[in-house]
C-alpha cells in the first residue's frame, strides 16, 4: 500500500513539475510574485514579475498556481456564496426536480445536494443563496465570495427559449442577451471571484465554451465506468485536504478526462487498481488519475472536484463510504475559494 501511494504521489509531483516547467526551473518559476495582492493596483504598472510565463494563449488568461495574479477588486464581499444547479441536459437525482425562477425558491427533501450545501456551509458560518435562474449569475461587483456550480449540465449559462424566431438567426425585436450569464461569470472571475465546481460541473457543463473549460483546469469529462467503490489518494497538503487521511474509500463514477488537466494543483486521485471495472473506450490514466484540483484563473480562484455522484454522499450520518471525508473536502474547498482559509497553497 505504502509503495503504491508513493508511486501515485511521485506521479503527481512529476506531472505538476512538467506542467510548470515552461522556461526556468526551480523557485524562480514558482508563484509569480509569491502572494495574493490585498489592494487594487493599476494592472499596467504593477504586473508581477514572471506572470507572463503563466499566460495561456488558448484560454486567453493567466492561470495556474500563481497567487500574484489574484484581483482584489471588490472590497465589500460578504460571507455568502451562490449555489447554482441549473441543468440544460441530464439531471442527477441528487438535484431533485428543477427549481422555479428566482432566488432561494422552496426546497424539498429531494433536493439533496442543495440542502447539504446550505446546511454544511451554515455550520461553517457561511450564508448560501441558491438558484437555477440563469439571469442571477454573479457579475461585475458582485458581493458573493464564491459561486458553486453543483452538478450543472450542458449549456447551463444559455437563456434558452428566449426571443427565438424560426426564420431569423438573430431576433432584434427584444433586448434579449441569450448568453449574458457567460459574460457575467467571466467578469465576476476577473474581479477576483471564486468558482467551485462539484461533480457534473466539470463532467458535462459548457462543453463548447473554451473559457469554462480553462476554468475547470483546461479539461473536460470524456466518459466514466461503472458507479463503484474505489480508493481515493490524498495527494497534496492543502486547506481542502487538511482533514483527510492519506487513503480513504469512496463510491463514484470516476470521471476520465480529455484533455488531461494542466497548470493546476492536484489534490486528490483515485487508485485505478482499486476499481473493478473501467471505461470500455477511454484508456484511463494509469498510475495518476486526478479527481480534485485547484488553480488561479483570470484573476479569480477556481476549485473543482469530480466526486459527488451519489445522493447518499450528501447525507450526514449515512453509511456511504467516505461521506464525512467528502463533506470536509467540499466545505474546506469552498472556504478556501472564498479566501476564508488559504487557497491552493
Amino acid at each position: 500500500m505504502a509503495n503504491r501511494r508513493n508511486v501515485l504521489r511521485g506521479a503527481a509531483a512529476a506531472t505538476a513539475a512538467a506542467v510548470g516547467a515552461t522556461s526556468a526551473a526551480g523557485s524562480a518559476e514558482a508563484h509569480a510574485g509569491g502572494r495574493e495582492p490585498t489592494v487594487k493596483e493599476p494592472i499596467t504598472t504593477k504586473i508581477p514579475r514572471g506572470q507572463e510565463r503563466y499566460f495561456d494563449p488558448y484560454y486567453n488568461v493567466v492561470r495556474g498556481q500563481v497567487p500574484a495574479s489574484y484581483h482584489p477588486w471588490v472590497a465589500n464581499r460578504q460571507d455568502r456564496v451562490l449555489l447554482y444547479t441549473r441543468t440544460a441536459g441530464p439531471r442527477h437525482a441528487h438535484l431533485g426536480p428543477a427549481l422555479p425562477a428566482g432566488l432561494n425558491p422552496p426546497l424539498t427533501e429531494a433536493h439533496v445536494l442543495q440542502n447539504a450545501i446550505v446546511t454544511w456551509m451554515n455550520e461553517a458560518g457561511v450564508q448560501v443563496d441558491w438558484t437555477e435562474d440563469v439571469t442571477l449569475m454573479p457579475g461585475i461587483g458582485s458581493a458573493y465570495k464564491a459561486v458553486v456550480f453543483g452538478s450543472t449540465s450542458r449549456d447551463t449559462l444559455f437563456k434558452h427559449g428566449t426571443a427565438v424566431q424560426p426564420n431569423a438567426a438573430v431576433n432584434t425585436t427584444t433586448p434579449a442577451h441569450l448568453d449574458a450569464a457567460r459574460t457575467a461569470l467571466r467578469q465576476y472571475m476577473r474581479a477576483g471571484g471564486g468558482f467551485v465546481g462539484i461533480h457534473n460541473a466539470i463532467g458535462g457543463t459548457e462543453y463548447n465554451w473554451p473559457y469554462y473549460e480553462g476554468l475547470c483546469g483546461g479539461t473536460q469529462y470524456y466518459d466514466h465506468g461503472a458507479n463503484q467503490n474505489g480508493t481515493v489518494i490524498t495527494l497534496a497538503k492543502d486547506s481542502s485536504t487538511r482533514a483527510l487521511p492519506p487513503r480513504w474509500e469512496f463510491k463514484d463514477e470516476w470521471y476520465n478526462w480529455m484533455p488531461f488537466p494542466t497548470r493546476v494543483k492536484f489534490l486528490l486521485a483515485v487508485d485505478e487498481a482499486s476499481l473493478a471495472t473501467k471505461s470500455s473506450t477511454h484508456p484511463g490514466h494509469g498510475k495518476f488519475h486526478p479527481i480534485s484540483w485547484c488553480q488561479y484563473y483570470d484573476g479569480g480562484r477556481s476549485w473543482v472536484t469530480a466526486l459527488g455522484h451519489d445522493a447518499q454522499a450528501y447525507i450526514d450520518g449515512s453509511d456511504f463510504p467516505g461521506q464525512n471525508f467528502f463533506k470536509k473536502h467540499v466545505v474546506d474547498g469552498i472556504l478556501s475559494t472564498m479566501g476564508k482559509i488559504p487557497f491552493c497553497g
